[in-house]
């Protein structure tokens, strides 16, 4: 499977993490996608790669954030909005870890996650304190339950 990923800069809490860690091993996970930014992207990341799982980085053109992460494939830096479309659309999942309970409307997360409803993709939506939101669970394939 393929899963793509957005989250805060400001990181993941330990929760997140946990829950991370499972959705990406017990979702047989093969391919991870993520924009490569400071805090959760990062955090994430490594997360994958301690389970052995491909790395796809959609860097942004904007270096402010960026991480430097590694992964086996690095696509063409865009702006943020178009990179994390990007993320959604060579996806079959997304996962999200916002930093609030709320949806917000200026924020890079929250624009991906409302794509990846459009799109009509799965989302797992983490929250801060590990509970998980799930949307368009049509995929019967998909563990949501950690």
């Amino acid at each position: 499977m393929k899963m793509g990923f957005t989250g805060t800069k400001r990181g993941m809490t330990d929760k997140q993490k946990l829950v991370v860690r499972h959705l990406l091993l017990f979702n047989g996970v093969k391919e991870f996608h993520h924009g490569s930014c400071i805090g959760a992207d990062q955090q994430a990341g490594d997360i994958a790669t301690l389970l052995n799982i491909r790395i796809i980085i959609h860097p942004p053109l904007d270096h402010k954030y960026m991480a430097n992460c590694s992964g086996q494939e690095v696509r063409l830096e865009k702006s943020y909005l178009v990179r994390d479309k990007d993320i959604v659309d060579e996806s079959e999942c997304l996962m999200a870890t916002p930093k609030e309970f709320v949806e917000e409307l200026r924020s890079g997360t929250w624009s991906t996650v409302r794509y990846a409803r459009k799109q009509k993709k799965p989302i797992f939506i983490v929250w801060p304190d590990g509970n998980i939101l799930k949307e368009n669970q049509e995929c019967q394939n998909l563990i949501w339950n950690v």
